[in-house]
C-alpha cells in the first residue's frame, strides 16, 4: 500500500528532492523534519526506497465507522504507528519507546521535533524529548529534513489539497554518539535538539522563533479571541448609539 500510495503522491505532485543520497541504504536512522502540514508524514515517505515510520494519534486508528476503518487502514499502509496521546507524560514515553523499537530494527524512524505542526510557516523550537532521547538511547545518526511548501498545499483545517509541487531537503547525517547514554542529561538533551534545529533553519530557510509552537498557538489564539470581543464590543456601542438617536 506504500507504494501504491507514494506513486500516486509523486505521480500528482511531483515533488522535487535534494540529498537522497544521504539516506542510507540500510540500517537505523533518525529523521528529524520540520512540521508544515499534515502531508508531510506522506510525501516524505512517498520519495525513499526504504520505509519510513511516524508516529501518530490513536484516534486515527480507533475511530468508528466506514470512514474510521478506511483511515486506519490508510495510516497502517504508510507506516503510521498509533500512540496514546492520553496524559502528556504517558504519550511522550510511549513515542519514545516506539521509536528505539523502530531503531533496534534496522529501519528508519521519522519525527517532528517542534511536537506539532507550524502555526505560521516559521520554524520553532524544539522539544528536547523524543528525539534526543531516542538517538542517544540508540546511537543512531540523525537526518535533518527540511519540507517546502507542504502548508501551502493544505494549509491547517484544508481538506481538499491543492496541486502543486512541494520540496524536500535532506541534510547530512549527524553523529552524537559522543553523548552516548547521556539521555537523562537535560541539558545534553537540549543542545542536541538545538543542534538539529539549526540544520533544519539552514536546509528550510524558514525564520526561526526560540519559543514551542504549542505556545505560539495559543498566543495566536488568545490573539483571535481578543479581536473578536473586541469587535463584538465595538458592534454593541455602535448598536446602543443608534438606539439612543
Amino acid at each position: 500500500m506504500k507504494f501504491s500510495i507514494g506513486g500516486s503522491l509523486k505521480l500528482a505532485f511531483r515533488p522535487w528532492v535534494e540529498g537522497l543520497e544521504n539516506i542510507p541504504a540500510e540500517g537505523p536512522a533518525i529523521l528529524a523534519s520540520n512540521h508544515l502540514s499534515f502531508s508531510d508524514s506522506f510525501f516524505l515517505p512517498a520519495v525513499l526506497d526504504r520505509k519510513v515510520t511516524f508516529i501518530a494519534k490513536a484516534e486515527y486508528f480507533t475511530s468508528p465507522g466506514v470512514k474510521g476503518k478506511l483511515t486506519a487502514a490508510f495510516f497502517k499502509g504508510v507506516g503510521q504507528l498509533p500512540v496514546d496521546r492520553s496524559g502528556a507524560r504517558g504519550a511522550g514515553e510511549a513515542a519514545i519507546k516506539s521509536g528505539i523499537d523502530v531503531i533496534e530494527r534496522g529501519e528508519l524512524f521519522g519525527i517532528y521535533p517542534e511536537g506539532t505542526r507550524s502555526p505560521d510557516g516559521r520554524l520553532y523550537r524544539g522539544k528536547p524529548g523524543g528525539l534526543a532521547r531516542v538517538a542517544l538511547a540508540t546511537g543512531a545518526p540523525v537526518i535533518p529534513v527540511a519540507m517546502i511548501d507542504t502548508e501551502k498545499i493544505q494549509p491547517p483545517g484544508k481538506v481538499v489539497p491543492k496541486l502543486m509541487r512541494p520540496g524536500i531537503r535532506i541534510g547530512k547525517p549527524l553523529d552524537f554518539s559522543r553523548y552516548h547514554g547521556m539521555d537523562n542529561d537535560r541539558f545534553i538533551l537540549r543542545s542536541v535538539t538545538d543542534e538539529v534545529m539549526y540544520e533544519i533553519m539552514k536546509l528550510s530557510g524558514q525564520e526561526y522563533v526560540d519559543i514551542y509552537a504549542t505556545a505560539a498557538k495559543r498566543q495566536i489564539a488568545d490573539a483571535e479571541k481578543a479581536e473578536k470581543a473586541e469587535k463584538t464590543a465595538k458592534e454593541k456601542a455602535e448598536k446602543a448609539d443608534g438606539t439612543s438617536e
